[in-house]
């Protein structure tokens, strides 16, 4: 069964929320702040899979020749 959460309901939800954010930036930082080292290492293959998405797997970078590489002013 669905219920709908009236507009009281969700400021009480939504000031909850902040209250814990406020709680763990403030009286938690040390504890975050711990974990940032490792944190960051997990973004490299994170952010390593999201770039190569663009272009292929490595080795596969070149695109077809183009009539003339707007850039240089020279045809490729």
């Amino acid at each position: 069964m669905r219920t709908n959460l009236g507009l009281a309901a969700k400021v009480v939800i939504g000031l909850f929320a902040l209250t814990l954010l406020a709680l763990l930036a403030f009286e938690h930082r040390m504890h975050l702040l711990g974990w940032a080292p490792l944190l960051l290492l997990l973004l490299c293959p994170l952010m390593h899979f999201t770039m190569h998405g663009r272009h292929g797997s490595h080795g596969g970078h070149a695109q077809a020749p183009r009539a003339q590489d707007p850039d240089s002013g020279r045809a490729p």
